[in-house]
């Protein structure tokens, strides 16, 4: 009676950590949203952790616009009234600044969006 007690709460314990460990990995990620506009990104700065799975998702008010940011390998274009998404993340700590990627008038230049990626 005490083996197979012994028994059963081994198993028990082996399927509760396989199943702890399958729902830690499919945790969905992080979603941060972005609205573009002329000649703005709201929030323009946001902040991350190194290695965390994070769902950026870019609405487009007013025209096409885009997200790029080379160093972290985002690149999001969204269509007038549209949305895109990308999911990044980072390998490496900093702060890693973004532009618009369309000329969506005179503004276009100020269009800058900044990540900190921490520890």
């Amino acid at each position: 009676m005490k083996r197979l007690t012994l028994l059963v709460t081994i198993c028990f314990s082996f399927t509760f950590l396989a199943l702890a460990k399958t729902t830690a990995k499919t945790a969905a990620p992080r979603t941060i949203e972005i609205t573009a506009s002329k000649f703005a990104f709201a929030p323009n700065e946001i902040t991350i952790k190194k290695g965390e799975d994070v769902k950026l998702v870019l609405h487009s008010e007013d025209a096409n616009h885009g997200l790029v940011i080379e160093d972290l390998g985002i690149r999001a274009e969204a269509k007038k009234g549209g949305e895109a998404d990308v999911t990044v993340n980072a390998t490496s700590t900093g702060t890693f600044e973004g532009k618009c990627a369309h000329f969506c008038g005179a503004g276009h230049g100020s269009m800058i969006f900044v990540v900190h990626v921490v520890d």
